[in-house]
């Protein structure tokens, strides 16, 4: 007897990177965490937190979207929180979708878009990003695919695994060309605010203006806390209040709304000065996997780099290997689809441990060759 919805029957469990912590030594380059890990006072934000964990969470989270309006130049009623966008993720379609439903998803992106939008019954529509293309939206080809037909549209910016960034320009003549068409577009920047000029880049302050896009974002990566779930969303006051009844209730903590205040009111420099310091190692880095014969590709428009090992002749699954026992780990892509089973994902960190990161690719492939 099977008791479980009939549609979750061939739904596999997602695949994650960031499993490092699981083995003593191993330096995680399979994350894209900020690479300076929290500010020193996290501990401090923490334990001050702490006196108000006896009573029950303020549900509505008024203080903290005070501070991510202010923070973000849009009105706090243009705000929901999630535990991690992870939830935002998951109520999006459980808000706007049911079965039957079909959704446009990049392909290789996040495996979270469509594996939440099959648990709701939705039908998932693939838009290849081609290695020929750099990986980036051909607007024509998603042209094609728009129509009345479609519920929805995953963007995610920078694209995760690829790390290929679109600009705002093409961001917003997409969300355009999907509202003429009533499809509404889920807009993952939870990887942005560690890129170096990400303010010319959001689309956030775009939203009160249009009525058919979500916008999600975290702490996770971008303060390196993701044992801490602090994610949130921004859309027009409409769409906030229909995913508010889907949002579960007190799904924010005292201790997380505390440290989500303190993090974005008083130290968003922390990030700030990681994402400068990124995007100058990143052309260093760059340079010197290019200079040892990696095919590293171009220079990333974020901080991580999506490379085809198929000129080396091995698979990801062999390099991951290989950089394991050099102490690093490395992201095997095969479960971003069929096709991929050639690439790995690696995140740029700082000099020091970049120069060991490049050392150990090096002796890798000397014993390749």
């Amino acid at each position: 007897m099977r008791y479980s919805r009939e549609v979750l029957a061939n739904i596999p469990k997602t695949v994650h990177g960031g499993q490092a912590w699981k083995l003593e030594g191993v330096e995680d380059y399979s994350h894209n965490l900020n690479p300076f890990g929290p500010p020193d006072c996290l501990k401090d934000i923490i334990l001050s937190a702490l006196e108000g964990v006896g009573h029950y969470p303020d549900d509505s989270c008024n203080e903290l979207k005070e501070v991510m309006a202010k923070q973000f130049s849009v009105d706090e009623e243009n705000v929901i929180l999630g535990a991690g966008s992870s939830e935002l993720i998951r109520n999006f379609p459980n808000t706007f979708m049911e079965k039957g439903d079909r959704a446009i998803i990049n392909c290789p992106s996040f495996a979270e878009y469509a594996q939440q939008c099959r648990i709701v019954g939705v039908e998932t529509l693939t838009n290849e990003l081609l290695e020929k293309d750099d990986f980036r939206i051909d607007r024509e080809k998603l042209s094609e695919k728009i129509s009345s037909g479609i519920k929805a549209l995953y963007i995610c910016n920078p694209n995760n695994p690829t790390g290929r960034i679109e600009s705002r320009k093409k961001i917003m003549e997409i969300v355009k060309e999907c509202k003429d068409h009533n499809v509404l577009v889920f807009l993952d920047e939870t990887l942005l605010e560690l890129v170096d000029g990400n303010e010319d880049i959001s689309c956030i302050k775009n939203v009160k203006n249009n009525e058919n896009l979500v916008i999600a974002g975290s702490l996770t990566k971008s303060f390196a806390i993701p044992g801490i779930r602090i994610g949130f969303g921004f859309a027009c006051e409409s769409l906030i209040s229909e995913m508010g009844k889907v949002r579960m209730t007190w799904n924010i903590g005292e201790v997380e709304q505390n440290v989500a205040k303190v993090l974005i009111r008083d130290h968003m420099d922390h990030v700030h000065n990681a994402a400068k310091t990124m995007s100058a190692e990143s052309k260093v880095m760059h340079d010197a996997l290019q200079d040892i014969g990696f095919p590293i590709g171009e220079v990333s428009d974020s901080f991580f780099y999506f490379c085809s090992l198929r000129n080396l002749g091995i698979k990801a699954t062999d390099l991951q290997d290989m950089m394991l026992r050099e102490k690093i780990m490395i992201r095997n892509c095969s479960s971003f689809g069929k096709g991929f089973e050639e690439f790995v994902r690696f995140s740029v960190k700082d000099s020091e441990r970049n120069a060991v990161f490049i050392r150990a690719a090096e002796r890798a492939i000397r014993d390749i060759r």
